[in-house]
């Protein structure tokens, strides 16, 4: 056992932890614990959407699975992921920011009524099971890896939830953007030490693009055939297009002091977020040069380990100090917001139909509530599938809310004729098509269930939409005819 790490590593958790439980007393209202009161400059909201997605899949999930297949087999995330933040900046970011809104599902209820706004909200919560386990199943990992086993790993998961859980519940979305803006100064800073010292092991990074370039690792594109272009495509919008719909992206760009910062800090921070995504990818190819069998064992049996082993045998404490520091902020940040968007979804979107007229201080207590019965219900669902691998964890989650969400709220902001009808059949078109594919055999080996449920979901929404208009102008001509 590394106690020396193993103390650093809490401590540090504790230090993060009292900066979000001191954020939390400016919390005053509903507003402030969303939203953080609208009140970020540029550089906080690049710092939390960065972190929106800078999590353990992207230091130990991308990177396996980059080595593993090279560019092609992390198209989702980080290429996927990454333009999500662009997009949601470019196209999203003005037009929902000028809508004074708290969560995404408000949107829906504006614009489509209580119906759609509850059955987009349910999706949208759902979909952050798989998000929020993969984040629990890393910090159980690194209580394990650095306790040398002592720890056993669902242990580790409820000591690290709990220290994230008690400033989320204090501090709300200014609590997270406060960590955030100093975990990821602390991840960018450790990342790029440990990448420097791992190249001058590989015998310079020249031999580790070497390596990369004789193993085709940079080759992005399918096979020319048309099934593999179609699952190229139904892979890359997973992230890109199911996350733009999601309460975590929403409440990071909604946290800005104004529509221009919100829209510039996303762009930033999905672009900063794809740079940076290739320095664990670096780092773990480096790793097959440093320790060869080893990582080729690992990859074998268990490839989330590769980059902890490296750190843990061939650094010295120092790397080892930044490099933990770097994985538990990178955890921290992603996982503080993912348990604070689907419980304000909950809240605002779903609880507030169901008890009208509750005041902002019983709003926020139910908040904090919600808070505390989510976190423990992904804690149990993270030890239920413990041995799933955490980048399939992620990648999953954001099905759900391309086939459901994605169509209603983009048609709702760009096409005026989009209706409640539309939208109601989008989202059962979309969900419908998606779980006959995902059940029926054979169906989502033909084609990807994903590209399905968001083509029916757009064939639903024109025609709900277009379709009652169609007939009422029918039987106004007939009328005149008559």
């Amino acid at each position: 056992m590394n106690t020396t790490l193993l103390a650093f590593v809490i401590l540090y958790l504790v230090g993060t932890m009292g900066i979000g439980i001191y954020a939390g007393t400016r919390v005053k209202s509903t507003a402030d614990f969303a939203v953080a009161g609208r009140s970020l400059p540029l550089a906080m909201v690049i710092t939390t959407t960065f972190a929106t997605w800078f999590g353990a899949e992207t230091v130990m999930g991308i990177p396996a699975k980059f080595v593993e297949g090279g560019l092609h087999a992390v198209v989702e995330d980080p290429f996927g992921a990454s333009m999500c933040l662009v997009l949601v900046g470019a196209f999203f970011a003005t037009r929902l920011y000028k809508m004074s809104l708290l969560t995404i599902g408000d949107f829906y209820r504006h614009r489509f009524g209580e119906g759609v706004e509850i059955f987009c909200s349910i999706a949208i919560i759902l979909s952050y099971l798989g998000w929020v386990a993969a984040q629990i199943t890393a910090l159980g990992l690194v209580f394990s890896v650095l306790s040398g086993g002592a720890i056993a790993p669902p242990v580790g998961m409820v000591i690290g939830t709990t220290l994230v859980l008690v400033y989320v519940l204090i501090g709300g979305m200014l609590a997270v953007a406060w960590t955030d803006f100093i975990q990821m100064i602390v991840l960018v800073i450790g990342l790029s030490l440990i990448a420097v010292m791992a190249g001058q092991q590989a015998g310079g990074a020249d031999k580790v693009l070497e390596m990369a370039v004789a193993r085709d690792w940079f080759r992005i594109l399918p096979e020319h055939t048309p099934r593999d272009w179609l699952f190229f495509i139904g892979t890359a919008i997973t992230m890109m297009l199911g996350s733009i719909p999601q309460q975590d992206v929403f409440q990071r760009v909604m946290s800005a002091k104004d529509s221009d910062t919100a829209r510039r800090g996303a762009i930033i921070g999905g672009f900063s977020y794809l740079a940076f995504a290739f320095v664990p990818m670096f780092i773990v190819a480096s790793s097959l040069l440093i320790m060869p069998a080893e990582t080729r064992d690992l990859l074998a049996h268990d490839p989330q380990k590769v980059l902890p082993t490296l750190i843990l045998t061939k650094m010295p404490l120092v790397a080892q100090i930044f490099f933990f520091g770097a994985l538990v902020s990178a955890i921290k940040s992603t996982s503080s917001a993912t348990l604070l968007a689907p419980s304000t979804s909950f809240v605002e979107n779903i609880l507030k139909n169901i008890q009208p007229g509750m005041s902002d201080r019983q709003v926020l207590l139910s908040l904090r509530i919600t808070i505390f019965v989510f976190t423990a219900l992904v804690l149990t669902y993270a030890i239920v599938m413990q041995g799933t691998a955490i980048y399939d964890l992620v990648s999953s989650a954001y099905q759900v809310t391309l086939v459901a969400a994605f169509v209603p709220l983009t048609l709702g902001l760009f096409w005026q004729r989009a209706t409640t009808q539309g939208a109601l059949l989008s989202v059962t078109a979309g969900v419908g098509v998606w779980l006959a594919f995902l059940l029926v055999p054979g169906w989502g080996e033909a084609f990807p269930g994903q590209l399905a449920g968001v083509l029916a979901a757009l064939a639903g929404m024109v025609l709900g939409s277009l379709a009652p208009q169609l007939v009422a102008d029918h039987r106004t001509r007939v009328a005149h005819m008559a």
